[in-house]
């Protein structure tokens, strides 16, 4: 018998309605012969009310808590899924994510998955159940409930799937697959039927919001294909797996842009060993993640270290540099929170040039000023005002044709 992993977001459970469309899916999928574990997000945007509440009975809720409270929004839309299958004639049970076994780290609000113990789920699976996982979650050694990072369901399920050996895991969110560029912006973007784990990585890493990045480097470490379809639609989505053939290794694939991202520089400082180790410890210490670091030429031993952080994290990240800044004898630290990224990507770029060419050129004749860059071997990332993303990405799907059915 198959085993199948199914993720269903928040927008897929967003009310009883749709919790019982979603219960009709999965009651199919059981029907065709599989065994199902399902993984779920919270209903909606319970999670931002729940934060919201928080916020409203003190302006610095501890992390602990916050976890604790904002893991219930999963645990009500798996129990509600597992009663609506109940409902309809299935053997259901709904598990919060200890009871799944998922064992974490203690950094709340941004745990790592450690291990799953999934002696439970198999013995629930084994009697003959649907298994509801509720995601973004699990526990320490000491059971305190973690939670995962924002969307970072995906990653529960992917964990799950390569726990239990399951042969795919299916992604069912509010759009039909991963497409050329974000379709809300570009109504003409494509779908693409298929993509490599690598460039879906790069793509979620910045800004592709239809997939969390670690759930694609999971998949990609215990070769778990994943589906990304609608829940919403027939449609046949997009597989994400190791196999992807040559003809689709020739070009840019996809257009990503996030507007979650601020520029902090340190102005002024000494141009010694051991200046950068002084800034980015800390920060690694304070689980902020620094992405583009540029420094400028030297002059009189004088030089500006500039770098990106998520805006979500700014206040925190000045937090921890300003301090640092001063005891170095660097002149100022400022930030900026009103600018974007823009990136191309593609498995075409590794060994072909002239794309990084046609990129700048195109931002350039739209006058959009790039900032800052970035790049991999299948990535070129800029740094733009905030306010031009949206026509960066329109400009550069252009540029490289990707509104142009291949």
């Amino acid at each position: 018998m198959t085993l199948i992993v199914q993720k269903y977001g928040g927008s897929s459970v967003a009310d009883a309605e749709r919790i019982i469309n979603v219960a009709r899916r999965i009651i199919e999928t059981k029907d065709n012969g599989n065994q199902v574990v399902v993984v779920v997000s919270a209903m909606g945007n319970t999670t931002d009310e729940l934060i919201k509440l928080a916020n409203q009975v003190t302006e610095r809720p501890s992390e602990r808590e916050l976890d604790a409270l904002v893991s219930t929004g999963e645990v009500v839309s798996s129990t509600l899924l597992a009663m609506a299958l109940e409902a309809m004639g299935y053997s259901a049970i709904s598990l919060s994510g200890a009871q799944a076994g998922i064992r974490t780290d203690a950094v709340h609000r941004r745990a790592r998955i450690l291990k799953i113990e999934a002696r439970r789920v198999i013995q629930e699976l084994e009697k003959g159940n649907i298994v509801i996982v509720a995601g973004f979650q699990g526990a320490t050694k000491e059971m305190d409930v973690t939670t995962l990072g924002r969307g970072a369901s995906d990653t529960s399920a992917v964990a799950l799937a390569a726990s239990l050996g399951a042969e795919v895991c299916q992604i069912y969110t509010d759009v039909e697959g991963v497409y050329t560029a974000d379709p809300r912006l570009i109504p003409d973007a494509e779908r693409l039927s298929e993509i490599g784990y690598e460039e879906m990585l790069e793509l979620a890493s910045y800004g592709a919001k239809v997939m969390h990045p670690r759930a694609v480097e999971l998949g990609e470490l215990y070769n778990i294909p994943i589906l990304v379809a609608s829940s919403f639609t027939g449609r046949p989505g997009t597989l994400i797996h190791g196999g992807v053939s040559m003809e689709v290794r020739n070009k840019v694939r996809s257009i990503a842009h996030n507007l979650d991202v601020a520029k902090i520089t340190v102005v002024g400082i000494p141009d010694r060993p051991g200046i950068a180790a002084a800034l980015f410890e800390p920060l690694a210490e304070a689980n902020i993640s620094v992405d583009t670091i540029v420094q400028n030429a030297s002059v009189n031993n004088i030089t500006d270290l500039t770098f990106t952080v998520a805006k979500s994290q700014l206040h925190e990240a000045m937090e921890v540099v300003e301090p640092i800044a001063r005891s170095i004898g660097a002149r100022e630290c400022v930030s900026d929170a009103d600018v974007g990224q823009v990136s191309i990507v593609g498995t075409g770029m590794q060994n072909t040039p002239g794309y990084a060419a046609r990129m700048f050129s195109a931002l350039s004749k739209r006058g959009i000023n790039i900032q800052l860059i970035s790049t991999s071997e299948i990535r070129i990332t800029c740094i733009i005002d905030e306010s031009r993303v949206e026509d960066a990405v329109r400009v550069l799907h252009r540029a490289f044709k990707l509104d142009v059915k291949q």
